[in-house]
Order: structure tokens, then sequence, then C-alpha cells
């Protein structure tokens, strides 16, 4: 089997395509100038005479490196992919499958089975991937055949990204000319700021293909905020989704209990929630005072704000902080496992009383999301989980 799988190896890069900037000198007949750095391209002319080009035509000395490395690369990669197809077809072999109509998908499955992995982090278990699914794409040329940028702000360092807060930019101060000569005229219902999720820094630098400061990006983050919470900024709404994502603040996926009423006709919620050893059972009562219980106690039962904060975050996402009465029931844990128990079950209960723009609240504020978490174990020889026993000469 490791015979046949051979050097396996997993390369990708964008295809860098050096015909186009050699294609001005096809069918040319290049000769060499006494001075360096100079040719003369003197195209086949069956023309007259006197219009045949004479002029020479300076390649720059970056346009010539370019040239060769992305002759280099192309011949890399040629070679990669031929290795990647001819360990493909042996991979097929050794699992008994037709080469011709062995999949990517049946690649990972084999690779799986053939070499199993119980590490944790995926990104480090053995992968079998076409060469273009690994490496970061490269670049194009930027310049002519003159020496000259393409883009007008190249001289930057990072065009694409720089482009891109200039186009933001641009919006905000087309939008602000619209506000000020329809003042008093239009009245437009503003963007909701939590429906759009800016690109992260990640996902910035593959659409740019540029490494991006976390100080540019927090340009970049100051300048979506300026565009999304302008007063007009619904007209922009198709230019803000290209650099963020739409977030869908529906109730979807979220189990809302009917409510139930007690001999007094109000309606009441029973909900359940857990934090590491902790088990909470909340009861919220819909048109309250605002009394909250803790085993028969108020919220002193918690001696620590952080807990109370924690207690009363999924209140104040909702703004229902006096309008609706709480009695829980709290065992097992310590106090902060116990307030996190009564946080999401608290989350829980209050969804089938406020709206479902609310419900999207609570989900962005992780408030509907369970903690797994637990306490780590003690290792041997060690006398916690992490700490080590000091280390001594003699």
């Amino acid at each position: 089997m490791a015979a046949s799988l051979g050097r396996i190896r997993h390369l990708c890069i964008k295809h860098c395509v050096a015909r186009s900037l050699s294609a001005n000198l096809k069918d040319s007949h290049v000769f060499l100038c006494s001075r360096k750095g100079f040719y003369t391209c003197s195209q086949v002319w069956s023309g007259d005479v006197e219009n045949k080009p004479v002029k020479a035509e300076k390649i720059s000395k970056a346009m010539k490196s370019y040239m060769e490395r992305a002759k280099a690369y192309n011949d890399f990669m040629q070679n990669e992919i031929e290795e990647y197809e001819l360990g493909k077809r042996h991979l097929a072999n050794i699992m008994g499958e037709d080469p011709d109509n062995f999949t990517q998908a049946d690649v990972d499955k084999a690779i799986a089975y053939l070499l199993p992995s119980g590490l944790f982090d995926k990104k480090a278990r053995p992968i079998f991937k076409h060469p273009y699914e690994i490496f970061p794409a490269r670049r194009a040329s930027q310049f002519g055949m003159d020496g000259r940028p393409h883009h007008y702000l190249f001289y930057t360092g990072k065009p694409q990204f720089f482009e891109i807060l200039h186009n933001i930019s641009a919006k905000h101060t087309e939008l602000t000319e619209v506000e000020m000569t329809e003042r008093g005229k239009v009245t437009e219902k503003k963007l909701n700021p939590a429906r759009f999720q800016k690109l992260t820094k990640t996902a910035l630098e593959t659409l740019t293909n540029e490494t991006i400061s976390p100080q540019h990006y927090l340009n970049f983050c100051i300048l979506m905020d300026r565009l999304i919470t302008h007063p007009l900024a619904r007209r922009a709404e198709e230019f803000i989704v290209k650099y963020s994502k739409k977030l869908d603040l529906g109730s979807q996926a979220v189990h809302r209990i009917t409510p139930e009423k007690d001999e007094n006709g109000r309606e009441y919620i029973r909900a359940d929630g857990k934090r590491k050893s902790s088990r909470a059972t909340v009861t919220v009562y819909d048109q309250g005072q605002g009394d909250i219980s803790v085993n028969g106690q108020d919220l002193t039962y918690f001696s620590s704000m952080q807990d109370r904060n924690q207690l009363l975050f999924p209140l104040q996402v909702v703004d229902k902080i006096g309008q609706v009465d709480i009695s829980c029931q709290v065992k097992d844990g310590g106090l902060a496992g116990q307030a996190g128990a009564i946080r999401i079950a608290l989350a829980k209960a209050l969804c089938s009383f406020v709206s479902d723009e609310d419900i999207g609240k609570l989900r962005l504020a992780g408030l509907l999301t369970p903690d797994p978490r637990t306490k780590e174990r003690k290792k041997t020889s060690q006398p916690k989980a992490r700490k080590k026993v000091p280390w001594k000469r003699r």
C-alpha cells in the first residue's frame, strides 16, 4: 500500500497564466540590442515599409522576473497535478474502485480508512486533496509590459483592500448628499445593524488576496458600521451585502413553549437549563412586577455581582427587566454553574413572550446556545488538570 501511494503530497496554487503576458511577442522576431534591458520586437510585416514599426519596447525588470516566476510555477503545478492524478489512481486500485470514476469524496473516505487518526484537530489529520484546494491563490501581474501598474492604488501596497475602503466611503458620502437634498421630504426605515455580520479578517484577506493588518481591518469595520447605521442605508443594502453577511433574526430552530395559565389567569412558562453539574428549573410569569426568587431567596442568593449580572442578562437583552416575575429552583454545582444554568433556562422561557427580532438578539448574544464545557479531569502524576509538579535538580 505504501509503495502504491508513493509520495502523495497535497499541493495547490492558483494557475498563473503566462501565455497572456507573452501574447504580444507571438509570431514576433526578437533581436537583442546593444543596451541591456532593451529588445526590438519587429512583428511579421507584409505591408508598406514606411509604416513598419521600429520603436523598441522596454520590458521592466519586474515584468521579466514575474514572467520567470510564472513559468516556474506553471511547470511546478503541472508536475504536482500529474503526481496527484497518479496517486489517486493508485488509491483507487488499492480500494478496488474504478480509477476513472474515483471522486474526491471517495478519496477522502479512502484516506480516512487507510490512515486512521485520533487527532482532535482535523487540520492535523492526513488528507489528500487536489493541489488547487490546498495552497493560497497567487496574484496575477499588477503591471504591464512597460512596468506601469494596472491599478490606480498600486502604490498603497494593498490596492484591492484600499479600493474597498474607498468605495465604502464614497457610498457613505453619496448617501449623505442625498440626505441633505431630501431633508424632511423622505423618511425611510433604518437598517438593523444586528442583521449584518461583517466579513471576518480571514474572509476579507481571501476576497482581496492580500495580507491585512488588525489595524486596517479595524478601519474596515468602522467604515462598515458608519454605512450600516446611516439613515438612508437601506438604499445601499445591495452594496452592504457584498462585504457582510445578512443574518436571519427569525425564530427558526427555536422551540416556542405554549404558555400555561395559573389559578389567577396569569400566563407562565417553565423551562429547564444545565451548566456543568448544575440543574435549574425556571418559571417566568408574564405581566409581573420584576420579582426574582432563587431557591426561596432574592438575588442575594448569589454573593458575586458577576453571577447576578449573568442571571439578569437575558432580561436586559430583550428589555424585560421589571416586567416579568421569575421563580428559580437550582441544585448541584457551584454558584457560577448555577447562575449559568438559570441564564439559559430563562432565555428559553422568554422566547414565548418576545418577538422574533428579540429572539434573534438572544441568539446573537449566545444565550440560546448551551455551554457544553465541563471541568477537565485530573491527570496522573500531576497535582491538577494542567498543573505540573515543580522540577527539582536534586
